[in-house]
């Protein structure tokens, strides 16, 4: 790769990087917007997850997780927390 092909690959990087900051600006003040229930929520924190997993895979050089380990462990995350709430509840 040449230096105007790189400067051309590095130029598409920085404004892919702005992008992925810029939505994840969005969805993190979508985060604190009340009265769409949980679902929506679920479906945005979900997103700020992919967000930040694409960003790392941009930026840095090193191996990131699949969009499906990333969703495995995310539900593995989900289903722990359930099962404590649950523990919870049935202790009251």
């Amino acid at each position: 790769m040449n230096a105007d092909e790189f400067k051309m690959v590095e130029a598409k990087r920085q404004a892919l990087l702005g992008q992925l900051k810029a939505a994840e600006a969005a969805m993190r003040s979508g985060l604190h917007t009340q009265g769409f229930g949980y679902t929506a929520r679920a479906h945005m924190e979900r997103a700020m997850a992919h967000i930040c997993e694409a960003y790392i895979a941009i930026n840095e050089a090193k191996q990131v997780r699949t969009v499906q380990q990333l969703v495995d462990d995310l539900n593995r995350i989900q289903q722990v927390m359930d099962d404590s709430k649950r523990g919870k509840n049935q202790r009251v």
